[in-house]
This record gives C-alpha cells, sequence and structure tokens, in this order.
C-alpha cells in the first residue's frame, strides 16, 4: 500500500516532522511518496527539471504520485493547514482515495476544523497508535 504524505515543508521543523511521520510509517511495512524528499522543494531547484519548468515538474509529479497512492495522508499540525496540502486533499478526495488526517497540535483539537477539510478526511487520528491502527484498516479492506 503506497500512501502520499502531504504537509507544510518550508521550515527545519516541518521538514524534520515530516521525515520523523515517513519513517515510522514506512518502519509498519508500508511505501511513501514524501513530496520533500521524492518531489522536490521548487524554492531549491534548478529552473528546468526534466525539460520542463521546475514548478510545472513538481505539479506533474505530485498529481502523478497521488493518482498512484491508495492513502491520502494529511499532516495537519500547525496554525493552519498547508495550501498545497489542501489542493492535494481535494485531488485525492475527487479521484476516491482513502484521505486520513493526522494531528498532534492541541491547538485545534477543540474541534474547529474547517469543515471543507474535516468532510473530505475519512478520519483525523491523534496519535502513532491510532494512525498505524487505522492505515491497517485501510489495508485489510484491499
Amino acid at each position: 500500500m503506497k500512501i502520499y504524505i502531504a504537509a507544510p515543508l518550508y521550515s527545519q521543523g516541518e521538514k524534520d516532522f515530516n521525515l520523523k511521520i515517513d519513517t515510522l510509517i514506512r518502519s509498519w511495512g508500508y511505501d511513501t511518496f514524501l513530496p520533500q524528499r521524492d518531489g522536490g522543494i521548487v524554492a531549491l531547484m534548478p529552473d528546468i527539471v526534466e525539460g520542463m519548468p521546475k514548478e510545472e515538474y513538481v505539479f506533474k509529479t505530485d498529481i502523478k504520485n497521488m493518482a498512484e497512492s491508495d492513502v491520502f495522508l494529511f499532516l495537519l499540525d500547525g496554525r493552519v493547514p498547508d495550501e498545497g496540502a489542501c489542493v492535494a486533499l481535494g485531488n485525492s478526495y475527487a479521484n476516491h482515495k482513502h484521505c486520513v488526517g493526522y494531528k498532534t497540535d492541541i491547538r485545534s483539537l477543540c474541534g474547529d476544523d474547517n469543515l471543507m477539510i474535516k468532510m473530505a478526511l475519512e478520519k483525523i487520528c491523534t496519535s502513532e497508535s491510532e494512525l498505524k491502527e487505522y492505515l491497517d484498516k485501510i489495508k485489510k479492506l484491499g
């Protein structure tokens, strides 16, 4: 089962957290696509990548990997959800992927998530064990 991990990826803290979650999920036996590692960060790329402007390359790589994934995992920590991850959630939901959130940020665990995000997610997990249990459940469903 392949999991596309969507999250903010611009500060060192964000990138470190994303890598931690990616490493954890891989240790559970799942394949992942982590955009910061597998797709590239536009600000750090040359202007042309594989014959395309870097923005087009990143966009097409992300869309392709969302389509190839079974699960879309949205890392929701932070004051507001990442804009690109919101677009990716809409794409994955529209393409009938399993869409799951992961949130450990207590500032917004009181239920004030945006309705459009909350309704697109099958579940919002709040611990590593809950996330593993839910991903295993999805895998068993086939």
